[in-house]
């Protein structure tokens, strides 16, 4: 068996785990392999023996995340549920990469800190927030990052400050073979009732605004500069165009919802059908901010 090449493991291996179960649109083939960490030290032990050839794939709660329907033939690390330490002390905030932004939001606005509402509204973890440079309202994670640790394929475990990374609009690139564990931020000294609002009314306004009780894996297209991809959408009329389960939102153009019988594959075809249509009627390429991995069936 599979299983039977590793040692001294804490975590949870498992073998053709449904990834439909363990990302936000609810769709996704099986990884041929899954497992979950215990915390960041058996995480190392866990990397440093895989094999130098085997596909990695890191999931948190699986938004802005598209795997096709014939999943992904390799090692899928799940973070979510596990690798959560977070601790606060003065105005620094120390993290493992599987914390939910939200709670992360809160924690920071508890504390008397402010400017990471915005983390409110992201659904993912603290590791999917610092890959893409996670951001809304103005506000981008890395304005507040001092420190990352990263593990590489050999289990190494290094700290790293931002100028050891290249980060742009919702993307950083990492030296190759490194994927984050933690990170230190700093934030500014606030009022935590006013930073506690702030949440509620940004997570009101984001729920009277996007399909947050349907599966769906947040914005689909990154915004053009100057411009917003889902006002684009909604001028060419796309609100409601589907294929098979999978549709354009009505309440908000940049999503697309699996009404509970979509493919990946129908997701995969609508997005490049938008695509399509928005470069026809408005002569503007969409990029899309989900990111698209595993097998074609």
């Amino acid at each position: 068996m599979i299983v039977e090449r590793y040692q001294n493991l804490q975590g949870e291996l498992r073998t053709n785990e449904p990834l439909a179960k363990h990302t936000s649109w609810r769709v996704g083939g099986l990884a041929q392999q899954f497992y979950r960490p215990e915390n960041v030290q058996d995480l190392a032990v866990f990397l440093s023996q895989l094999p130098e050839s085997e596909p990695l794939m890191w999931l948190g709660l699986g938004s802005n995340l598209l795997v096709r329907d014939g999943g992904f033939a390799g090692t899928v690390i799940s973070t979510s549920g596990t690798l959560k330490t977070l601790d606060i002390e003065s105005q620094t905030v120390t993290a493992e990469v599987g914390v939910y932004c939200a709670k992360l939001a809160r924690r920071i606005a508890k504390s008397g800190l402010t400017g990471a509402a915005f983390l409110a509204g992201i659904p993912g973890t603290l590791g999917g927030a610092l890959a893409m440079n996670a951001g809304a309202h103005q506000a981008e994670i890395w304005q507040f990052v001092s420190e990352v640790t990263t593990v590489d394929r050999a289990g190494t475990i290094r700290v790293r400050k931002p100028e050891d990374f290249k980060v742009s609009y919702r993307h950083v690139e990492l030296p190759e073979g490194e994927w984050f564990a933690t990170a230190t931020l700093n934030f500014p000294i606030g009022d935590a009732e006013q930073e506690l609002e702030q949440i509620k009314q940004l997570l009101k306004r984001r729920n009277a605004s996007q399909p947050a009780n349907q599966a769906c894996a947040g914005s689909v297209f990154r915004n053009p500069e100057g411009d917003f991809a889902g006002r684009l959408i909604e001028s060419a009329n796309l609100k409601g165009l589907n294929i098979g389960g999978a549709r354009v939102s009505e309440k908000h153009a940049n999503f697309i919802v699996n009404d509970g019988t979509a493919t990946a594959s129908d997701i995969e075809a609508l997005i490049t059908l938008v695509q399509q249509k928005i470069v026809q009627i408005h002569g503007v390429s969409l990029v899309p901010e989900v990111h698209i991995v595993g097998e074609i069936v």
